[in-house]
């Protein structure tokens, strides 16, 4: 079988077994996701590891077709992004979309100006976070600045893919991110349901708990071990640190957005993903992991142990 190398990355070969293993434990969760809850077919639970169906596939296009997945998946996270956002705008919805439009167009034209290797990428993620914050209680400029965060956020998969100091290993790291991001995601739900004792920000979101953030970084060190050595990325001891790293980004992600629902009374942003709610229920982590990995990318430059 060929694999693609678009880009002149040549790591599909060393990605494909990692990705089938995803897909097995996937398809074995769903056996005894559907096996437990026989009696009850419209189960939560079932949705949500059915949804997984539809999420992996879109990633697996995305990383197909590397480097130019990477801004399809930043484009289709932003444009159903400004879909559930624009249904919870008070009044006409032109003037939101043609904020977002100028957003937009203003991002394409820093990312021209400015190189991926510059810290102002990240540092722009930092103040989207500010204006949420400020904003939290004014509901249209809440709604603007989260399409904004959004859009500064995810966009860092284009920036990852165009950092020169990765060399041939971008699609690997790519995979690295969107791999840790989603199963640090799952383990932090299924750990916070099993073993959750102590909420952690009660008046933000009751079901975050330490216990489901320690199995999330917990799960997120092993898989940064084993998928960063199996792709030879970086040292183990730099693989840990990583590990720990995006597992605390991720849930600063989901903890930010849970704070925005509850200052738009929201339970979610929308139905588009069963069991999950909208895009940004689902891409919360990623808004926070994807700087969070770029800026150690470049601040770190991990010279112990990254792959060039």
């Amino acid at each position: 079988m060929a694999f693609p190398a678009a880009g002149g990355d040549s790591t599909w070969p060393a990605i494909v077994p990692p990705l089938f293993l995803l897909y097995g434990l996937l398809g074995i969760s769903t056996a005894a996701v559907r096996a437990f809850t026989r009696s009850r077919p419209d189960s939560m639970l079932r949705q949500q590891v059915q949804a997984w169906w539809l999420i992996f596939p879109v990633l697996t296009a995305g990383l197909w077709v590397y480097p130019m997945g990477s801004t399809g998946l930043v484009w289709l996270i932003c444009a159903l992004a400004v879909r559930e956002l624009s249904s919870h705008w008070p009044g006409p919805r032109a003037p939101f979309f043609g904020l977002c439009g100028a957003a937009f167009l203003a991002d394409q034209w820093v990312n021209s100006v400015l190189p991926a290797t510059s810290l102002w990428h990240p540092a722009g993620v930092l103040v989207a976070l500010l204006a949420v914050g400020l904003c939290r209680r004014r509901r249209r400029p809440l709604l603007v600045s989260t399409f904004v965060l959004t859009l500064l956020g995810v966009g860092h998969l284009v920036q990852l893919a165009q950092l020169p100091t990765l060399g041939r290993t971008g699609l690997a790291w790519t995979f690295y991110l969107l791999a840790l991001t989603c199963l640090n995601d799952i383990a932090q739900f299924v750990s916070g349901k099993t073993l959750g004792r102590h909420p952690i920000a009660p008046g933000i979101s009751p079901n975050k708990t330490s216990q489901g953030l320690a199995g999330g970084v917990v799960v997120s060190v092993a898989l940064s071990v084993a998928i960063g050595t199996r792709l030879q990325l970086a040292a183990p001891a730099v693989l840990v640190a990583l590990g720990a790293a995006l597992a605390l980004g991720g849930f600063a992600g989901d903890l930010v957005f849970s704070a925005i629902k509850r200052a738009l009374q929201l339970k979610d942003f929308s139905r588009l993903i069963p069991g999950h709610g909208g895009i940004l229920d689902r891409a919360d982590s990623l808004v926070l992991t994807a700087p969070l990995l770029h800026a150690l990318l470049l601040t770190v430059q991990l010279h112990a142990g990254i792959a060039p």
